[in-house]
């Protein structure tokens, strides 16, 4: 299926693992933006956040990143402060982001990017914990 789908993907994440594995069982080659290397503008960024429904804070990444080092827990910094923040350190961008025409969503878990794709997977798919999330006609496990 041609469908213009964008990842902004960690390969270290399973997460983000899992959530590339589901995009290609809907029969979907996405651009993959390992955003740790190639980060998105900050327009690109407030634009995923809103479009996903979020907060700039629910965005932001606290494990395994410098959040609590740089003080972002401070309830006073306001979203340009945690913006500015994201962007120095693309680590604390929560991942993964996946933008389509259906829509955007920070995919925690990876099972929410099942919203966002057309409904042409093909056949069963487990998570890499095995958890299943399809089952063998390709609709979601409950």
């Amino acid at each position: 299926m041609t469908m213009d789908v964008k990842i902004y993907h960690n390969p270290a994440c399973g997460t983000s693992r899992n959530t590339l594995a589901m995009i290609r069982n809907a029969g979907i080659e996405p651009t993959v933006i390992e955003y740790l290397k190639t980060p998105p503008s900050r327009d690109e960024l407030v634009r995923m956040i809103a479009d996903a429904g979020l907060t700039v804070r629910e965005a932001i990444r606290e494990k395994g990143t410098p959040y609590a080092e740089l003080g972002l827990d401070d309830p006073a910094l306001t979203d340009d402060q945690l913006l500015d923040a994201m962007l120095e350190h693309p680590i604390l961008i929560n991942r993964p982001f996946v933008v389509t025409p259906l829509g955007t969503r920070l995919s925690r878990p990876s099972e929410l990017v099942l919203d966002i794709l057309p409904e042409t997977h093909k056949g069963p798919f487990s998570k890499e914990d095995g958890e299943k999330v399809l089952d063998s006609e390709g609709k979601r496990v409950r």
